[in-house]
């Protein structure tokens, strides 16, 4: 099962909106196939690895991280073949909670003889899955907010400059990251004062649909996201109905999402289920403190991942990389679980996740 969670996650990035998933099929002590799911639409992963076998894998066991599908989607039913195959034991990692699936395959493959073990592993494949489970079950984007700060809660200095906070090697993950999240996600005030890019620098990397919080369509359509947005899927959310600046925007390739207005802001909670809609199942939101705040203030942050260097800024004016309106007591505060640490090059990660 180690083996087939590290194959599944050679599909990270490309398989959204669907899991991550491995397979490997062992008979008489020996590993004869094994696959993963490559891409939404290609085949599944069991289906990859009877592919692959270099023998009938009639009495094998398959091990897979996830349980198989028994519906018709994109692709046929994973059972089906399965039961075709005569694999006789299926070892499961997590169940599989779309209700089009959720403990069906098993009994499918129950009923047809085969041995079944569920839960092996089922920690480390449910980690995997994080982003698809909460999807499936909520139909609205897994967000998780990240930012990078100095010793001192800084992540600006009084000038507004910014560049660079972090080393070499966090500013790397920041692009793994990227390329991970379905979508990445700013404010105006980001694209007013740094004209990012907002794209994936790894070799190989996936660019991520680019989502910008503009409650005013302040956005220049000069600004070099609106000049990429051929390029590069871009969605601008905003308040207002300008006819000629969205037309403008509209034959740059910009997509526009008018939305309510909610205390002189887009409305967070509706923009999520929007996207949801269009299928974007994670979102990696790399704003400011006012987007940062209404975010956590909407209940919308599961997990955050927070990259502090070893400098000290000062400065009362200073930007932190949460603003907003603030709680009045601490027993009001947003609360995370622990966090895990890491530490990349000269600088610390913590990643926290919602309780």
């Amino acid at each position: 099962m180690n083996h087939a969670i590290v194959l599944a996650k050679k599909g990270e990035g490309w398989v959204s909106p669907n899991p991550m998933v491995g397979a490997v099929i062992v008979k008489k002590g020996k590993i004869i196939g094994e696959g993963y799911h490559k891409a939404c639409g290609k085949p599944h992963a069991e289906r990859n690895a009877l592919a692959s076998c270099v023998e009938s894998a009639k009495g094998a066991t398959l091990y897979v991280t996830l349980e198989p599908c028994c519906h018709y989607g994109r692709t046929p039913p994973c059972t089906d073949a399965i039961i075709r195959s005569g694999i006789s034991k299926v070892i499961i990692g997590s169940g599989d909670p779309n209700p089009k699936v959720c403990g069906k395959g098993v009994s499918i493959l129950r009923k047809a003889g085969i041995t079944v073990k569920e839960g092996v592993l089922k920690k480390e494949c449910d980690e995997m899955n994080t982003i698809f489970f909460h999807y499936i079950v909520t139909g609205t984007p897994y967000l998780a907010m990240k930012y990078a700060m100095t010793a001192d809660g800084k992540i600006a200095t009084v000038t507004g400059a910014s560049q660079w906070i972090t080393g070499e090697t966090a500013r790397e993950h920041v692009h793994r990251l990227r390329h991970k999240y379905s979508a990445i996600m700013v404010g105006i005030g980001t694209v007013l004062h740094d004209d990012p890019l907002l794209n994936c620098r790894l070799k190989n990397g996936k660019n991520p649909i680019r989502i910008i919080c503009d409650s005013y369509l302040h956005i220049p359509v000069n600004s070099r996201i609106c000049q990429t947005a051929g390029e590069i899927p871009t969605i601008v959310a905003t308040t207002m109905t300008n006819s000629v600046k969205v037309s403008r925007l509209k034959a740059l390739g910009v997509k526009i999402l008018t939305l309510p207005n909610k205390n002189g802001k887009v409305d967070l909670p509706i923009l999520m289920q929007k996207l949801g809609e269009f299928c974007v199942d994670s979102i990696l939101l790399e704003g400011g403190g006012v987007l940062n705040y209404s975010a956590l203030n909407d209940g919308l942050v599961q997990e955050m991942y927070v990259y502090i260097a070893p400098k000290i800024f000062g400065g009362k004016e200073a930007k932190t990389p949460v603003e907003g309106k603030g709680v009045l007591l601490p027993k009001e505060c947003f609360q995370f679980a622990a966090p895990e640490i890491s530490v990349l090059g000269d600088d610390l990660l913590l990643r926290f996740k919602k309780i």
